[in-house]
């Protein structure tokens, strides 16, 4: 934004203002959280986790504007377990102004293998304009865009605003949202609000930013192929016997047709109008070798956001080092499906498993169990929460957003629309194209997160003035 705009209202430029001298707060605060190493994994020192839970709750205490905050936990499921801690935060709203509530997670994604990080993964360098560390984007910045958005709120407007701030900082949110339903369900007064800002998502580019409007669901399972009650001999044996690996492998090959697209009647696809997206943008993006083909059909981007997938994630067999010549009597393999908005997950696991059980090769027994699903959402742009979000995203980035699909999901999503379905739901974010999140060398672009954060503080002070 140019600081001689002549267009700009004082409350936009008082942010504006605000928000450039909060930077180096934000910043502090952002390098302080990724140096604690939140993975939520059970493999992972839970300790680490708590202690970031304290530190979100010392940020948002330090903000002097919330009436409550504390760091609380929810069963996973029904049973005995307790999830990851999270932080909830309330302000009560006044004068009949709205209630916002900003939702973020401060947990991350393990870091992989050291070596193959430029720098230290949970020691947060500077790099040009980039910040590089696990959890710098996804979504550290997300938590503290939060904190910051309302440290330039109170500066701008002062601390006795009307407006009501919930704020939900999950723990748990790389390692499957477990006791996400149940957390909503016993902290649903403290959280209940108008419109529900969801920071975990991505920008069209470093200069343009995205309102995420559409959200691909998500269908996992695990697959498990036997034909024998033990292993056997291969020289004695192969050639009259199927091993469990002739049938895993043909049957997962019929998931997909001769273009790549999904052959499983049953699952749909979504039809809306996409922006242009070029295949070598894609290439170049994804990182696709030379002389391989792209896959799907129809537009680039349709084919990212509004059509189904199904992918192979990983295989259970021996590995090449401990092959022996036997036959395996059983094969498992996972399989990731990304549901197109407009279709329940269920019905699409549905069509999944109805495709899997006709197609089956040679009577092999199947089992399919460990199953999660996550239904897709598709945001109403119509509301007032969304044209307030596009409208402070023009304003901050100087550029006109992009209503965008993801290609991943939030499953959690469908739990907020359950136990809030009044709410107006926005996914918005910090990445951007070259973010790399869950991947070593993950950065965030400092230019993107200042513009999130003055994206964030304009939507605030923008509904601080609507009154019932």
């Amino acid at each position: 934004m140019s600081e001689a705009d002549p267009q700009r209202d004082d409350l936009t430029t008082a942010l504006d203002e605000a928000v450039l001298a909060g930077m180096p707060h934000a910043v502090a605060d952002l390098t302080d959280l990724v140096r604690i190493p939140s993975v939520s994994w059970s493999a992972f020192d839970p300790r680490n986790v708590e202690r970031s839970a304290d530190a979100v709750a010392t940020l948002l205490r330090d903000l002097r504007v919330f009436e409550t905050v504390e760091v609380a936990r929810a069963p996973i499921g029904s049973g005995p377990d307790q999830g990851q801690p999270a932080v909830i935060a309330r302000r009560a709203a006044r004068g009949g102004a709205p209630t916002v509530l900003l939702y973020a997670h401060h947990d991350v994604q393990p870091p992989g293998k050291d070596e193959d990080w430029q720098t230290p993964p949970f020691e947060p360098t500077v790099r040009g304009d980039r910040v590089y560390a696990r959890g710098a984007a996804d979504d550290k910045a997300g938590v503290v865009t939060h904190v910051a958005a309302i440290r330039a709120l109170v500066e701008a407007v002062g601390p006795e605003f009307d407006l009501g701030i919930a704020v939900f900082i999950e723990g748990e949110e790389e390692f499957g949202s477990r006791s996400f339903a149940n957390f909503l369900a016993e902290n649903k007064d403290s959280l209940a609000a108008d419109a529900i800002v969801v920071a975990d998502s991505d920008n069209w580019s470093t200069d343009v930013p995205s309102l995420t409007v559409g959200l691909r669901g998500n269908v996992t399972f695990r697959l498990t192929v036997s034909t024998l009650e033990h292993a056997s001999h291969s020289g004695m044996y192969g050639g009259g016997v199927p091993d469990a690996m002739i049938p895993l492998v043909k049957l997962l090959a019929t998931l997909h047709d001769d273009a790549g697209s999904v052959a499983v009647e049953g699952m749909t696809s979504h039809d809306a109008d996409v922006p242009e997206f070029s295949e070598e943008q894609l290439r170049e993006d994804a990182a696709v070798l030379d002389g391989v083909s792209l896959i799907g059909k129809g537009p680039i981007l349709s084919r990212l956001w509004n059509q189904p997938t199904i992918t192979v994630t990983g295989i259970d067999a021996p590995s090449v080092a401990n092959a022996s010549n036997t036959l395996l009597p059983s094969a498992a393999a996972r399989i990731s499906a990304r549901v197109a908005p407009g279709q329940r997950a269920q019905e699409a696991f549905e069509a999944i498993e109805a495709h899997l059980r006709a197609n089956v090769p040679f009577g092999a027994h199947l089992d399919i169990d460990d199953v999660d699903l996550g239904d897709p959402f598709l945001v109403d742009t119509s509301g007032w929460a969304a044209i307030e979000a596009k409208k402070a995203m023009r304003d901050a980035w100087g550029n006109e957003p992009v209503e965008a699909g993801i290609g991943g999901s939030i499953p959690f999503i469908a739990d907020l629309v359950r136990e809030f379905p009044q709410a107006q739901i926005l996914v918005t974010g910090v990445e951007d194209p070259d973010t790399r999140a869950h991947s070593p060398n993950e950065s965030l672009h400092l230019g993107v997160f200042r513009r999130a954060i003055l994206t964030e503080a304009l939507l605030l002070a923008r509904l601080n003035t609507r009154h019932e």
